[in-house]
């Protein structure tokens, strides 16, 4: 017996040290590295994290099995009011209620989440005792899902004190959170694969966010007959979303010329530049765009295509959910946040709304010929990637070309033209730019610095794109 005790508590204690390995959890080992930053100015390593992900056509039907695997008693189903009608939610639910798995159904999520909402949400989660969350929907389901969990699980903290600096206080999270299942209905955010919730924080006007690898669900179910009742739109946007998640983590500040080197491994950022890793995933994740794109925007029943696309999400979010997103992403963030009177197509909402894959994808023409200096070979790769001919192209030229090719892809996919399209001028470009400003979790991603005068370059020269 004793032997057979003893045989349990080293099991245990092996238990423990696993879940400290960095790409598991908050709680890090103090090692050399914190010694080696003493003595350089740019971090030295990065560190690989992903959700674990399950793909296939009806794997939505087992998730009422791993929510009693998990052992779950009481669970939370986030959704918003629109798909709770849908074929998604009701697949979800009947796995739960099949199961046997009590559950209660959280379905007033925000398209396009702002800190109320967020707020909201994390109200509903702290009202119960949750051991479980499963989110089903696009990113702001899953994001608003991954707030409500965090701050369940920390009662007492206030709302900026997670939030990216210097908006918020960006303090690291080191407290163990609820198992999340989600169950992604759009091909675009790859948020089941990060440990990123986006929202809009009002008082500003620009979005901001929650970045640790805490947030990161436990399981992704990547289902991809959900993506048939996307509608065009929805599937047109949502794709540029993967779009430019793969172009900016794979043009990104490559990860050893990111600063500052932290001096613990808790304190280096879930956003560390481009690495050898997150560049195989976002090249293949531009590959498969590039292929198959167009098709699932213009057929929502060609399952090949809109399946093909639900994977790019996944690749691309584990590119960039690694390396980072940069300017597109940056200048994004008040391009939603300001919207006026913009309604979108193909979204079931009352409130004026600029897409977050549209206003990611408006400025990235200008964006990618501003930053085509820094590492011309990998625009002029991107460019080839997505159909241009580029034997005869110097490498001066990368930046005008990658630009062209992409005011093609998007003249192709019918995409407004440009900023003033959706209701800008140039008139509202210092705001745009003071929206962009505090977003420097990503913009300091940029290969290319840049200043308040070239943002607004930028931004004047997305006011068209054809």
């Amino acid at each position: 017996m004793a032997s057979r005790d003893r045989v349990v508590h080293l099991m245990r204690q092996l238990e423990r040290a696993a879940c400290r390995c960095p790409a598991h959890s908050n709680t890090f080992h103090q090692g050399a590295g914190a010694a080696a930053c003493t003595v350089r100015k740019t971090d030295y390593a990065f560190e690989m994290a992903s959700s674990n992900i399950r793909y296939g056509e009806g794997v939505s039907r087992e998730i009422g099995m791993d929510v009693r695997n998990l052992g779950a008693r009481n669970v939370c189903v986030m959704t918003d009011s629109n798909l709770s009608r849908l074929p998604p939610v009701k697949a979800v639910l009947e796995s739960l209620s099949h199961n046997g798995v009590r559950f209660r159904v959280y379905d007033s999520v925000r398209v396009e989440p702002t800190d109320t909402s967020f707020k909201e949400a994390i109200s509903f989660a702290k009202s119960d005792s949750f051991d479980v969350y499963v989110a089903v929907g696009g990113g702001s389901v899953i994001d608003t899902c991954k707030a409500a969990n965090l701050y369940a699980c920390h009662p007492d903290a206030d709302f900026l004190d997670f939030v990216n600096a210097p908006i918020g206080k960006g303090r690291p999270v080191t407290g163990a959170l609820k198992p999340l299942i989600a169950v992604p209905t759009t091909a675009g955010t790859g948020s089941e694969t990060t440990g990123v919730a986006i929202f809009d924080y009002e008082p500003l006007k620009a979005k901001t966010g929650i970045a640790s690898r805490a947030l990161r669900p436990t399981l992704g179910i990547v289902d991809p007959l959900h993506t048939l009742s996307m509608p065009e739109r929805v599937a047109a946007n949502s794709g540029f979303d993967v779009l430019c998640h793969a172009l900016e983590s794979y043009t990104a500040l490559p990860y050893h010329q990111r600063s500052p080197c932290p001096p613990d491994p808790l304190l280096r950022p879930a956003y560390q530049g481009s690495n050898p890793i997150s560049d195989v995933w976002s090249r293949h994740a531009l590959r498969v765009v590039a292929q198959f794109m167009k098709r699932a925007v213009r057929d929502p029943e060609d399952l090949e295509a809109r399946s093909s696309m639900h994977l790019a999400s996944v690749f691309a979010g584990i590119g960039f959910g690694n390396a980072g997103v940069h300017l597109c992403h940056g200048m994004s963030y008040p391009i939603a946040g300001n919207v006026k009177t913009h309604t979108a197509k193909g979204y079931s909402v009352e409130h004026a709304l600029v897409p977050h894959g549209l206003s990611v994808v408006l400025t990235a023409p200008a964006v990618f010929n501003f930053t085509a200096p820094m590492c011309p070979e990998r625009h002029l790769e991107a460019a080839e990637i997505l159909g241009a001919d580029i034997r005869q192209v110097k490498m001066k030229d990368a930046g005008p070309l990658l630009a062209d090719t992409l005011r093609s892809f998007l003249f192709d996919l019918q995409v407004e033209d440009g900023l003033s399209a959706v209701g800008y001028s140039k008139d509202d470009v210092p705001a745009l730019v003071r929206g962009t400003v505090p977003q420097e979790r990503v913009t300091k991603l940029s290969p290319r610095e840049h200043s308040e005068e070239d943002l607004s370059e930028m931004f004047l020269a997305s006011m068209k794109l054809y």
